[in-house]
């Protein structure tokens, strides 16, 4: 209890300082802003069963029933950006910044003696002439929601998050050898046959791959590029035991509820997630990656092209609880499947 009063206290404090800021980034009072304005779409809560206890006294035992709810939770913010250290959500940098880029120099520089340079698209030429070739590098960062350790107040009718806020789950700078080379899985399934854990319907309109899990992607559009190395962050940080330097995202112990907590994230499947662009565009609904629109003129992208590189959005998980109405919990029946 402490510490969700700690974090409490610093999202107030945080949310009172101005918003303004650098172009092409964001902050938290923003992050909060434009999370709630897709709460009514994203989150979808409902009443999806119930879920039987039985109850022992000194008088014997009985079985007593609670409400079994549904909803989205936002977890994680997950950023796509250019310069190491240089995250868009302003706070966040301010505080890992200049960490990661330290720890990243002294992993790359001086191991390895590899350059840590910015991302970007990666260019080579000379003499005033430049051939630019589709291949390009972001890092990438998934940080507890502000929001998501004060969703376990309402014990019953909002599920808690998996999620601390503020804490960060995956830094790409902390994990700098395998985001930039890629080595630990170069030789997955899912890195060698095509088709395998794609974004979108391959080969005939996909995003990009999954795996391996790098900064690099030859996605021509650059919001595309920036979502696909989000969705592999989102991957790495909601499972256990992948070869990353991260902090996987698993269940606490929920007091007074039992919590079915989500599955891991897999591209295209609602059920495991839903993403809300923050910046540079600020939407008012959920969906998956890699949507089919080649008959689109504006594609998914239009409109969604920062001129920084810097790209963020609110990754959306579904959860099922129900309150504690004894010491053993028998069963539980739903009326409707979730998540829909």
């Amino acid at each position: 209890m402490r510490a969700r009063a700690c974090i409490i206290l610093i999202v107030a404090m945080v949310l009172s300082q101005p918003a303004t800021g650098l172009a092409g980034s964001i902050s938290t009072a923003e992050i909060v802003s434009r999370t709630t304005t897709a709460a009514i779409s994203c989150m979808r809560w409902m009443p999806v069963g119930l879920c039987f206890w039985l109850k022992c006294s000194l008088t014997g035992c009985r079985v007593k029933t609670s409400l079994k709810v549904g909803h989205y939770n936002p977890d994680l913010v997950v950023s796509a950006y250019n310069e190491l250290g240089k995250n868009p959500w302003r706070e966040i940098r301010s505080v890992l910044g200049l960490a990661q880029k330290q720890v990243a120099t002294g992993l790359l520089g001086r191991l390895l003696s590899v350059p840590v340079d910015s991302a970007g698209n990666r260019t080579e030429g000379s003499g005033g002439h430049r051939d630019h070739k589709n291949l390009v590098f972001r890092e990438a960062d998934a940080i507890g929601h502000p929001l998501s350790t004060l969703t376990g107040f309402t014990a019953g009718l909002v599920c808690p998050s998996q999620t601390t806020s503020f804490r960060p789950y995956y830094l790409s700078g902390l994990d700098a050898l395998a985001w930039r080379t890629g080595i630990a899985e170069l030789f997955y399934p899912a890195s060698l046959i095509p088709g395998l854990r794609e974004i979108g319907s391959w080969p005939l309109q996909t995003w990009g791959h999954v795996y391996p899990r790098t900064g690099w992607s030859i996605q021509a559009e650059e919001p595309k590029a920036a979502a696909i190395v989000a969705q592999r962050a989102g991957d790495i940080v909601t499972r256990t035991g992948q070869a990353h330097v991260y902090w996987p995202v698993t269940d606490p112990k929920f007091s007074g509820l039992k919590v079915w907590s989500p599955r891991p994230l897999v591209e295209k499947d609602r059920k495991t997630g839903v993403w809300q662009m923050l910046t540079p565009r600020t939407d008012s609904s959920c969906h998956v990656f890699g949507r089919n629109d080649l008959a689109s003129a504006a594609g998914w992208g239009g409109g969604r092209v920062d001129p920084g590189g810097d790209y963020a959005w609110t990754l959306w998980r579904p959860y099922q609880c129900c309150k504690k109405r004894g010491q053993i919990f028998l069963t539980s029946i739903d009326w409707i499947a979730y998540p829909p």
